[in-house]
């Protein structure tokens, strides 16, 4: 959902701009691009088309951090979320000293305002609080039009805090599924020293691409133990819509859900080749 200068001062009559007119800008702004919603071809252009038109209400559901658990229990199990601490509706409400040493808060109606704490008794509570609050006031529906965000109900919830097998962070798997396929594998890591993003195809080989962040070709990401499975999962989730992004972390033999996204940097997202801009809109079947 964050894209290059979104979250900058945004001018008041961004407010009074209907969402179509809104998006059309945006486009040309970040992609220096001419948005075409009769006749979209490109990934990025099909992505705005869906936040127009394809509007289920359980979207809503599934965007907020906190009611998607529930859908997730549903629908591939509880063994697979990261164990919850705490939620609060409230920054106040949060009784710090009773976390544990290592903990992360997230809020539910956004992205990218998140709390890790590796060690409590480094943690700077009153920035921590401060950041919370100012997220909290946030509507992240006026930064992109995805128009799910909207109605979420602002919260904050505190979950265990994880590491894979590097011992240092989190690898993030994102599974890109295309009217309910999985097709393609972006791995996020490095998050602490400069984001980076492999992607690659289901079987695991390297996809020459850069999407908004550096790519490492000669990287080695090793494949997740259980990557069938992660993906058998995220086609359950995926299988009623267009398009969807499953997100899931590995951890040994474990897997862990992350969460659900329909937007992509918000659809303004550079893809280097062009040539895969297109060759992703041509795996979303709008006529459906």
């Amino acid at each position: 959902m964050k894209y290059n200068s979104i979250n900058s001062i945004i001018n008041p009559l961004k407010f009074l701009i209907p969402d179509k007119i809104y998006l059309r800008l945006q486009f040309r702004k970040h992609l220096r691009e001419k948005l075409n919603l009769k006749t979209p071809k490109t990934f990025n252009e099909k992505i705005q088309w869906l936040k127009l038109y394809d509007r289920k209400p359980e979207y809503i559901k599934y965007v907020d951090k906190y009611s998607v658990r529930e859908y997730i229990k549903e629908t591939i199990g509880e063994k697979y979320l990261i164990p919850l601490i705490g939620v609060y509706d409230n920054v106040e409400d949060i009784e710090w000293e009773k976390l544990p040493s290592k903990f992360v808060l997230k809020c539910t109606h956004g992205s990218h305002c998140n709390i890790i704490c590796t060690d409590k008794s480094d943690l700077d509570i009153k920035d921590a609080k401060k950041k919370l609050e100012t997220w909290m006031k946030r509507n992240w529906y006026w930064y992109g039009r995805e128009w799910p965000y909207k109605d979420v109900k602002p919260r904050i919830v505190c979950e265990k805090f994880m590491l894979d097998e590097s011992g240092v962070e989190l690898k993030d798997y994102k599974i890109f599924c295309f009217n309910g396929e999985p097709k393609m594998i972006e791995v996020d890591y490095n998050r602490f020293n400069g984001l980076t993003k492999n992607l690659y195809d289901i079987n695991w080989m390297y996809i020459p691409v850069s999407f908004n962040r550096s790519t490492e070709p000669n990287k080695t990401i090793e494949k997740p133990k259980r990557l069938d499975d992660m993906l058998q999962l995220a086609s359950r989730l995926a299988k009623n819509y267009p398009f969807v992004r499953i997100d899931f972390y590995s951890i040994g033999t474990e897997i862990y859900f992350g969460e659900i996204t329909f937007y992509p940097i918000s659809g303004f997202g550079n893809i280097q080749p062009k040539e895969f801009d297109y060759k992703w809109g041509s795996w979303i079947n709008l006529n459906k």
